[in-house]
């Protein structure tokens, strides 16, 4: 039996052995469409998106992929959602639900969605009313991560309800961490990308600064990187998308200030003091509506470059 403990990383090997197995899948957007084609290639998938052409797409590249409507995913063992916020998770829920029947085999659903973790309680009371355990389980690790098989997933849930959906999930992610009952997947998630929030305006803040006195900033860059100022969004972010001005749309400006609305939610409700969160939210607002929701969050420096009259290039 797999021992499970509460705030310790899962590590097993994945075993598909269960080909009676059906898995169940809503949302083929970026994240979800190559998640659930790894999940086709160890099980039979069905599918539901909101706009169809995805759903044909995805079956032509699968064999295994059913297409299904929302009624009828009461016929699978497990059940992903992957959706941009936890409103959509529930209108979706309430269709699965009301197609269940007696003979349904419906018996956890699995939520990797950037969701809000009231929401969550919320979910989890509704589906447990119908012998449904519920996993909050978002993801980081973006689209690279999601078509490498190379996400990290945080969750929310019992040890048992885990147990069972591992083997799905390992289909898709390397790194899997239990970490706490229902809802603190997503709150963990959260504060992880208020985090990320933070790493990239400070470095934004920094490299426009040497800019607007005349610094190189490839090679201010270089050196902060093997110092101690380094960060992912030093190292990846702002190399691979900033100063080349490529800014390809994978995580949407919008998706990333909902995620720091709900980190100042957590943050009320606990007894931090955290400053920095409340303006990072602030800023990231500003951004959104001056850049754009739909740019890519990287994008959100475009606000610092037109402060301070300059452009962040090699």
């Amino acid at each position: 039996m797999l021992e499970l403990m509460t705030n310790s990383e899962i590590n097993v090997e994945f075993n598909a052995t269960q080909p009676a197995v059906k898995i169940g899948f809503i949302g083929l957007g970026a994240m979800g469409f190559p998640m659930a084609g790894h999940l086709a290639q160890h099980f039979e998938t069905w599918v539901w998106n909101r706009t169809p052409i995805k759903v044909t797409e995805h079956a032509k590249m699968h064999g295994s992929t059913v297409v299904s409507t929302l009624e009828e995913f009461g016929q699978v063992d497990l059940l992903f959602t992957c959706l941009p916020t936890t409103t959509e998770v529930i209108e979706v829920a309430a269709q699965v639900l009301h197609g269940l029947n007696q003979d349904s085999r419906l018996k956890t659903w699995i939520d990797c969605t950037s969701g809000h973790p009231q929401e969550a309680l919320l979910l989890a009371s509704s589906l447990s009313q119908h012998g449904i355990s519920f996993l909050d389980a978002p993801l980081s690790g973006g689209t690279v991560g999601a078509h490498n098989a190379k996400l990290t997933s945080m969750v929310g849930g019992s040890e048992l309800a885990l147990e069972q959906a591992l083997p799905a999930l390992k289909t898709f992610a390397a790194k899997i961490v239990r970490v706490g009952d229902v809802g603190a997947g997503y709150t963990v998630k959260a504060i992880h990308n208020v985090v990320l929030a933070i790493n990239l305006w400070g470095i934004g803040e920094g490299l426009t600064t040497l800019s607007s006195l005349g610094v190189d900033v490839g090679a201010a860059l270089e050196v902060i990187n093997h110092a101690n100022g380094r960060s992912f969004a030093s190292e990846k972010l702002v190399p691979e998308r900033v100063l080349t001005r490529a800014f390809p749309a994978t995580f949407k400006l919008g998706l990333l200030s909902k995620d720091i609305g709900i980190a100042v939610d957590m943050v009320g409700r606990s007894s931090a003091s955290t400053p920095m969160i409340l303006l990072a939210h602030s800023l990231f607002k500003a951004a959104k509506s001056q850049i754009g929701a739909d740019q890519d969050h990287t994008a959100a420096l475009k606000l610092l470059e037109q402060w301070a009259g300059i452009e962040l290039k090699t």
